[in-house]
């Protein structure tokens, strides 16, 4: 249920709650997820495993993901986005010391399975709670919610790179305080955590196929995540093998464009207040596909650097957007429709970095850089589903 009614003055620090305490579950996701990344090479040593074995382990962390991903809508209409976020934000404190700590295969791969499950719980439970805050506010605010989820990934990865580096810190103490860090924020984040979800709903399924307008902008979401995972897993391997670069220069590639999309999402709300969605989505799909064809067409890495640079701050916005457009549909309940696209969203990021690697085999990076570029301007085609 959603809470009585109140004073303007009552209302406004009640919204105010809610905003930070968004912002702070964002960041909290990003920043456990960003300290994940630095404890990766680590397991692989601990558990002595070649690439093929290690790439199977992280797969579980996706499938978690998606398993967990169909439900959660429903489950918070039901109990409340502050108790799937509070209780599944928990779970990843509890599993990621374990991360660095478990030196089994199996006993991995379960405990990545519960932290990819938690983290999914968390995507679509915060997502939902934020297009109610959005709407709440009567603003634009996804795309500064969304950016720092980017900052606490670069915050999570960034502190747990330099207690390790520093070596006086073990794994399980970089972790753990990593956790503890994450704990203080939650804190602070529950008072303004919504009680409740989206009531309209009560009666659906666990589960919904996706259908209507909730479809297609699933399908866009799919295609920008895509991007996303494509550039993270393909962007240094195509500095080298094509523009022959060194290593420490391929590895700005991914630096540029996460840069850039951070940027641009602590900006977008004020772009979106002034462009509309429907620009942003038009803008960023063509600035996108710029970006990509200067990474494919023009032979130099550091033309190549600015084209993901272009890529990032082209994509930035366009997620944010989808999410918000996700919540005003009338297709399905926005608990519903907020599920269906992160799930589809999410399987971007699976299958893209395989997707290319495929087309790559049968052409090359330059070709499958093309057509992501192709994808982007699909998505700038498609604009209209933006509010003017």
């Amino acid at each position: 249920m959603h809470p009585p009614l109140t004073s303007a003055p009552t209302r406004d620090a009640e919204h105010r709650r809610e905003q930070i305490a968004t912002r702070l579950t964002f960041f909290i996701a990003g920043f456990s997820t960003g300290a994940w990344a630095p404890l990766v090479p680590l397991a692989r040593e601990r558990l002595q495993l070649d690439e093929g074995s290690l790439g199977v382990l992280l797969l579980f962390l996706g499938l978690g993901s998606i398993m967990a991903m169909p439900v959660t809508g429903i489950l918070t209409t039901r109990i409340g986005c502050k108790v799937v976020i509070s209780v599944s934000t928990l779970l990843i404190l509890l599993t990621l010391p374990l991360l660095a700590l478990l030196g089994g295969w199996i006993s991995m791969a379960i405990a990545i399975a519960i932290f990819g499950a938690a983290l999914g719980t968390v995507d679509v439970a915060m997502n939902l709670q934020a297009i109610i805050v959005e709407r709440n506010s009567g603003k634009p605010m996804m795309s500064g919610f969304h950016g720092l989820y980017s900052v606490g990934g670069i915050a999570g990865a960034g502190l747990v790179s330099i207690l390790l580096g520093s070596g006086a810190i073990s794994s399980l103490l970089a972790a753990g305080l990593t956790s503890v860090v994450s704990l203080i924020l939650l804190v602070l984040a529950m008072p303004g955590l919504l009680p409740y979800g989206d009531d309209s709903s009560e009666k659906s399924p666990l589960f919904a196929w996706p259908k209507g307008a909730v479809l297609f902008i699933g399908l866009l979401c799919f295609l920008c995540f895509l991007v996303e995972g494509a550039v993270l897993d393909w962007s240094a391997v195509f500095l080298i093998t094509e523009r022959g670069s060194s290593i420490g220069l391929a590895g700005l590639a991914y630096a540029a464009f996460a840069a850039s999309m951070t940027l641009g999402r602590l900006t977008g709300d004020r772009l979106r207040t002034v462009l509309g969605e429907q620009r942003v989505l038009l803008i960023g799909g063509i600035l996108a596909a710029v970006g990509f064809a200067t990474i494919a067409f023009v032979p130099t890495a550091y033309a190549n650097l600015v084209g993901f640079l272009l890529v990032g701050a082209g994509a930035s916005n366009i997620v944010p957007v989808l999410f918000s457009v996700s919540g005003r549909t009338r297709a399905m309940p926005p608990s519903l429709a907020v599920t269906a696209v992160t799930t589809l969203g999410y399987l971007g990021i699976l299958v893209g970095p395989a997707l290319i690697g495929f087309v790559a085999h049968l052409t090359d990076l330059r070709a499958a850089f093309a057509l992501l570029g192709a994808a982007t301007l699909f998505i700038a085609a498609s604009f209209k589903v933006g509010r003017p």
